[in-house]
């Protein structure tokens, strides 16, 4: 398991700078924050459910530790929400971090209320049904990207990402140094001496036209 320290210093990092040295090719597509603006980081609690059911949706908050965040796989059905505002509450009572939900939810005004973290696919005031199937602690699909339990999760105003705990050393090495040289060119950009020599044939070759 990844330590807290480690999930942590993932917590300053945009999605775009983890999603980049990750070759750009993971993360979830179409899952955009409902709550707000706050950021989203946490160790991955795995839900799959049917769509529109959210038994295991509920089962996910008695099982999942603090500072989890409850990822569920709700195969991309938009017309019934998973989950409203007595469930974010209850989860925000238990310290877990946050949603990320491939459906819908609902009650979203609680949410930018509450500044609890949740991303999804869309909102519907149409309520789910407590029947399953379902399961939780297995690997999920969320938008396109593959989530496992434990996987680090990244959310903010551009998306979701998750990173594997194989990788995350790796990762956050790549993106904090990526961090660092982009701080220096948006100081140079700020101080008038961003160099553009690069785009300098480009520029020149279509100068005027």
């Amino acid at each position: 398991m990844v330590e807290d320290t480690l999930v942590r210093q993932f917590a300053g990092l945009s999605t775009t700078l983890v999603s980049d040295n990750l070759d750009r090719l993971r993360g979830a597509v179409g899952l955009s924050p409902i709550h707000g603006d706050r950021p989203l980081c946490g160790r991955a609690f795995t839900v799959q459910t049917r769509p529109g059911d959210n038994l295991f949706v509920h089962l996910s908050l008695d099982l999942a530790e603090p500072g989890d965040v409850i990822v569920i796989d709700g195969g991309g059905h938009e017309t019934g929400a998973l989950m409203g505002e007595i469930m974010m509450r209850y989860a925000k009572s238990r310290g877990i971090a946050g949603f990320v939900v491939d459906g819908a939810i609902r009650d979203a005004g609680s949410f930018k209320e509450a500044d609890f973290p949740c991303f999804a696919r869309s909102i519907s005031h149409r309520g789910p049904y407590k029947n399953g199937p379902g399961n939780v602690g297995a690997t999920v699909s969320i938008g396109g990207m593959t989530v496992s339990p434990g996987d680090i999760i990244i959310g903010d105003a551009d998306g979701v990402v998750a990173v594997r705990p194989d990788e995350a050393d790796t990762v956050l090495e790549k993106a904090t140094a990526q961090l660092a040289a982009e701080q220096r060119l948006l100081a140079e950009i700020a101080a008038g001496t961003f160099d553009r020599s690069w785009l300098k044939d480009l520029i020149e070759a279509h100068r005027g036209r």
